[in-house]
């Protein structure tokens, strides 16, 4: 293992870390919190510069770098570039007193850079500003993905990263819209910065000011759900901004290539992505019944609709934000909801889940399979975009989400040996493994993770992991020949 350049790599993975330290601190400022920020954020931003120059002392990386490196070394380097993020960003909380436990800062940072958005604050707005930007920059740094970013650097440094951008990319396969793949991660944070700094406009001119409307965007568009109001974005009780966090975690939840295609002029190819249009049906289908639902049981009609489309895109994108406590709905729109928590965004979006495309692939072998009990000597393939999908993409999709169930089903034990309810323990675990923050009863959108033990919330936290890195590059890391010289 080629462990020196995965450690140089990691060193160079924590400068954009340390710069979004640097500008949170400076965030703070203006709020009179100089001290704080110093205290918080001047260690690991000296300690993350440290390793760099310490590694380049030590030889750098060669400039064959990861594209000479055996696939597991990319896996291994991506899963430590996410849990070396964690380490680093949990330093801020800890050292500002405001979450002094290890474990909970730990936690919360996990949550940000996962963009999960499940939080161990009972009172967020208690934070100081620097801290509550951090919290926040963590969910936009980790939405497009870290090592995404540091692969749209690596040209700097000589080094390509087709092999790490697929270990971490949020679904079955990364799709180039450039020649290098360093152009691709370019383009797609250029469609993500883009898209936050539209939102944030659009917010403004709903009356947030700047600081809540960065830090609203930062979660909209990583689709995390971090926010700086207790009462999220129902602090504000303003339909406009309702209506543009919704539209555009909805945007979120779409696959970013999409977006880049849409934008140099190829509009259409947006309508004929299947997956696309299966995800609209979905979230029109489940708004739909849970406007009729909520009308029903009393609310205004106009109400129950916004209130429909906003917590309907908010867990199918799995952002997490919340306009209402929907833990208090009816039953039957409660039931939706957590249906919507297994399918999850699009491939190549920043939402977490099982994804729809995977779901989309599973539903068509399944009638595949159907039609062989009528046809025996048939030949049928999974066809997607007019594209016959391969054997092996089919039995990945497969396997990822038999490990996927495998993993609810262990993870509602685990959580339950804690003595909590069914629908607390199922939930959660839904909520870190599928990155979408609040579940139902304890774990609620008016709630917080801050009772549970510690062995849980570490538990929760490799959970959060796992389905951000989309399991199998997590879990190889587990597998005995995984560490055999070859």
């Amino acid at each position: 293992m080629p462990w020196k350049t995965i450690l140089t790599l990691i060193s160079f993975m924590l400068l954009p870390i340390s710069a979004l330290m640097a500008i949170s601190a400076a965030v703070g400022l203006p709020y009179g919190e100089g001290a704080v920020a110093l205290r918080a954020f001047g260690p690991p931003v000296a300690a993350n510069t440290a390793f760099l120059l310490l590694m380049l002392l030590l030889g750098g990386a060669r400039r064959r770098g990861v594209e000479s490196f055996p696939p597991r070394a990319g896996l291994l380097f991506v899963a430590l570039s996410w849990t070396a993020a964690s380490l680093s960003g949990s330093i801020p909380f800890m050292l500002s007193g405001h979450i002094p436990s290890f474990t909970d800062a730990f936690f919360e940072t996990m949550s940000g850079f996962t963009t999960t958005g499940a939080t161990m604050l009972a009172d967020i707005e208690a934070l100081p500003y620097c801290l509550l930007f951090w919290r926040s920059a963590t969910h936009w740094l980790g939405g497009m993905g870290i090592v995404v970013l540091t692969v749209a650097l690596f040209p700097l440094l000589g080094i390509g990263g087709f092999r790490l951008m697929e270990a971490e990319a949020p679904g079955p396969s990364v799709d180039r819209i450039s020649a290098r793949i360093s152009g691709t991660a370019k383009r797609l944070w250029l469609v993500y910065l883009g898209l936050t700094i539209v939102e944030t406009a659009l917010l403004m001119l709903t009356g947030q000011d700047a600081f809540d409307a960065v830090t609203h965007a930062f979660g909209t568009m990583a689709t995390g759900g971090f926010s700086p109001k207790n009462a999220s974005i129902g602090h504000y009780g303003n339909p406009a901004s309702e209506w543009i966090v919704a539209v555009f975690m909805l945007l979120a939840g779409m696959n970013f290539t999409l977006h880049y295609r849409a934008l140099t002029g190829r509009p259409r190819a947006v309508l004929r992505d299947l997956e696309f249009r299966v995800y609209i049906l979905v979230v029109a289908a489940a708004a739909g019944a849970i406007a009729v639902d909520l009308t029903l049981s009393g609310l205004a009609a106009g109400e129950a609709a916004r209130a429909a489309v906003f917590q309907a895109a908010s867990v199918i994108t799995t952002t997490g934000y919340a306009t209402a406590d929907f833990a208090l709905w009816p039953a039957f729109s409660q039931a939706v909801l957590f249906l919507l928590m297994f399918v999850g965004g699009c491939a190549g979006s920043t939402g977490g889940g099982i994804k729809v495309v995977r779901l989309v692939a599973l539903f068509k072998m399944a009638a595949n399979e159907l039609r062989l009990a009528t046809r025996p000597r048939g030949v049928f393939a999974v066809v997607m975009n007019g594209r016959a999908v391969k054997k092996n993409v089919i039995y990945d999709t497969a396997a990822f989400v038999v490990i996927y169930l495998f993993l609810v089903v262990a993870g509602t034990v685990v959580v339950a040996s804690g003595g909590y309810d069914t629908t607390t323990s199922l939930t959660a675990t839904l909520a870190t493994l599928g990155n979408i923050g609040p579940g139902l009863a304890l774990v609620g959108p008016t709630a917080n993770y801050g009772f549970m033990p510690d062995y849980i919330l570490w538990f929760l936290s490799f959970l959060m992991l796992a389905g951000r890195l989309e399991i199998f590059t997590v879990f190889a890391l587990f597998l005995p020949e995984f560490w055999r010289k070859r």
